[in-house]
């Protein structure tokens, strides 16, 4: 059972990682956006997780349950971004 938990904690270290390079992306997304009005794209959400749940049927994984991770997975990804919106520019100097 040891081996399986440090296996699993392994994994979780690089889904977090991964998660967190996401996260860069959505960041970067925000300094793009001319409007806040343009960060909730609908129709890019519904893709977003209809590309998930395909990827996840095509490897295994519960389909239902990569809908529900990802629906909330990009509705925290866009509470961040409007975060970052409303910050707006980085302080450069």
């Amino acid at each position: 059972m040891g081996e399986v938990r440090a296996a699993i904690d392994s994994l979780d270290t690089l889904i977090v990682s991964l998660l967190a390079e996401r996260m860069r992306y959505i960041e970067a997304a925000a300094r793009i956006k001319p409007i806040r009005e343009a960060v909730r794209d609908e129709v890019r959400k519904a893709e977003v997780i209809a590309h998930a749940v395909k990827v996840a049927d095509d490897r295994g994984f519960p389909p239902k349950l990569a809908y529900r991770l990802y629906d909330m997975l990009v509705e925290g990804s866009i509470a961040h971004e409007l975060d970052v919106f409303d910050r707006g520019p980085a302080d450069e100097g």
